[in-house]
């Protein structure tokens, strides 16, 4: 192959096809405030090559300030979850329209990780959900 032939099967790769149909569809089933849905989300973005094409924006900036562990409860992941949501909506210009579902997921998310807690570790890990929560609905629109 020639470098002319190689250079222009790079450009044909590097240019985006167009955005599929269903791109608003399949974003709101990955932030819907269910177990499900949580699944959905974290199996695609362990697989984010096979969703390029919808152009989702899968960066995260974790729980911003806030320990990702706290005291050991995983909420990393509803952090970035979270910010998937918060930043494919603010791209999409809707994010208004879907900022309380999102902080809604997030919440549950956060929940989740605190039922599936020993029972005697739940009422802090609540507690901590609740602090983070409760930011998010503060500051979220400020900050992300």
């Amino acid at each position: 192959m020639s470098w002319r032939a190689a250079a222009a099967g790079f450009l044909l790769a590097a240019v985006p096809g167009p955005v599929p149909a269903d791109r608003d569809a399949v974003l709101l089933s990955w932030t819907r405030p269910t177990a499900a849905s949580m699944a959905a989300w974290s199996t695609a973005r362990a697989d984010r090559a096979a969703w390029a094409a919808y152009a989702f924006d899968w960066s995260t900036d974790d729980c911003t300030r806030a320990p990702e562990r706290p005291f050991g409860f995983r909420f990393g992941p509803a952090c970035r979850r979270h910010d998937f949501g918060y930043r494919n909506y603010r791209a999409a210009g809707t994010f208004a329209a879907h900022r309380k579902r999102l902080d809604e997921a997030f919440r549950a998310d956060l929940r989740r990780e605190c039922d599936g807690q020993p029972l005697i570790e739940q009422p802090p890990c609540n507690a901590l959900a609740f602090t983070y929560f409760h930011t998010v609905r503060l500051t979220g629109v400020r900050s992300r």
